[in-house]
């Protein structure tokens, strides 16, 4: 059966890693299991490269500003001396994404939204190399009309540049859209836009809020 719309809502933007994949804690806490070195030891390698360098390794990265090699340089130099290369010459995204999985359960949530009528759209910070692997282990083509990377924009979230080239893509005013991410600054940007959002904490409370929002009025199938 058909779905009545509430406030004239019809696309669906989500955002990619830990919402269509476990959470980011989890994957940081596998990375540094395979590398060998303390997650806080590489928490803190990223802070102390933020502030010699006036600005995030992973920002920069997720812009294309700089290379996913010149990313881990950047990381290696805030190591210990004496650490070497934990990597042992593996591509940093090779590592990464061992510890990271599809969120199947959501994903399968959003296709009954499409099924629904809901067109969908991915916003995602990202990074070129990892291209080919985040998109393998999700159905890009058969679930998004819209897919906008920072990697190929040259902006990210939460800068509100990003959000309106989301828009212009879909031909889609603020107030059709419901953003998830799981990230506050990120959903706080979209809201100032007009943008309706969620905050993904885990699957089972983003699923209930967005049925709050857009599905009570169903009819049953």
């Amino acid at each position: 059966m058909g779905v009545n719309r509430p406030d004239g809502i019809d696309t669906i933007v989500v955002d990619y890693g830990g919402v269509l994949t476990n959470p980011l804690r989890e994957t940081y806490a596998a990375f540094a299991a395979r590398v060998g070195i303390p997650i806080e030891e590489i928490m803190r390698a990223f802070a102390d490269a933020t502030r010699r360098l006036g600005r995030t390794p992973m920002a920069a990265l997720e812009v294309a500003a700089i290379t996913e090699r010149q990313m881990v340089d950047e990381l290696l130099a805030e190591l210990p001396e004496g650490t070497g290369d934990p990597l042992a010459g593996r591509p940093f995204g090779e590592l990464w994404f061992q510890g990271r999985r599809a969120n199947k359960e959501f994903l399968d949530y959003l296709r009954e939204l499409r099924a629904d009528g809901y067109r969908l759209a991915l916003l995602t910070n990202n990074v070129r190399e990892w291209e080919q692997r985040w998109r393998a282990q999700i159905p890009v083509g058969e679930l998004f009309s819209v897919v906008v990377n920072s990697a190929h924009e040259g902006v990210r979230k939460p800068d509100p540049r990003i959000y309106r080239i989301l828009l212009g893509r879909l031909d889609a005013r603020a107030e059709q859209c419901m953003f998830v991410d799981d990230d506050a600054a990120n959903c706080a940007a979209a809201r100032q836009l007009g943008i309706r959002t969620v905050q993904f904490t885990h699957t089972a409370e983003a699923v209930k809020s967005l049925d709050e929002i857009l599905r009570t009025r169903r009819e049953p199938r």
